[in-house]
């Protein structure tokens, strides 16, 4: 997604990275880790405020789904199916290639799942980290499988001690 395409963005310091949240004023396009806190830039409109307050609630375990609107047409007709069959996976579950590939009728695209899982531009709210390999493993994850692990361990409730443990 060209960033330039968003008129609004908001730099957000959550619990496992800093995520830059973007919105083009119809909806959320882009949220994407990025390497430090600067904000900046930032000029946020209501979707971009709205995918913050529900990402606290996300990380806070308050929230197990969002409603912010997002807009998912910068993607081909493929990649935006993809990308709807990720919003099925319920919280604190995972899916894998093979079986969006069979949800999209179409068992034999389980590469081009995986690539347009990979081009997914809305981290977390289009739950890609909810997506491994058909051996149960963590597979690539572009924000990196560290984060991967963290936004699992979260959704299946794993702590330690009084805290939700991030790793």
């Amino acid at each position: 997604m060209d960033v330039n395409q968003a008129h609004f963005q908001l730099t957000y310091d959550s619990p496992c990275a800093v995520l830059r949240i973007y919105s083009n004023g119809k909806g959320i396009v882009k949220i994407e880790r990025i390497s430090s806190y600067d904000n900046s830039s930032d000029n946020s409109d209501l979707h971009c405020s709205q995918a913050k307050q529900e990402l606290d609630e996300y990380f806070k375990g308050e929230r197990r789904g969002f409603e912010v609107m997002v807009d998912l047409s910068i993607g081909t007709q493929f990649q935006q199916s993809v990308w709807q069959q990720l919003r099925q996976i319920p919280f604190g579950k995972t899916k894998s290639y093979g079986a969006l590939a069979n949800a999209l009728n179409n068992p034999k695209a389980v590469r081009a799942v995986g690539t347009a899982n990979g081009k997914n531009p809305i981290l977390i709210i289009v739950p890609c980290h909810r997506v491994i390999g058909a051996d149960g493993s963590l597979t690539g994850f572009s924000a990196g499988i560290d984060m991967k692990k963290s936004l699992l361990s979260l959704e299946q409730g794993k702590t330690v001690g009084s805290q939700v443990s991030l790793f």
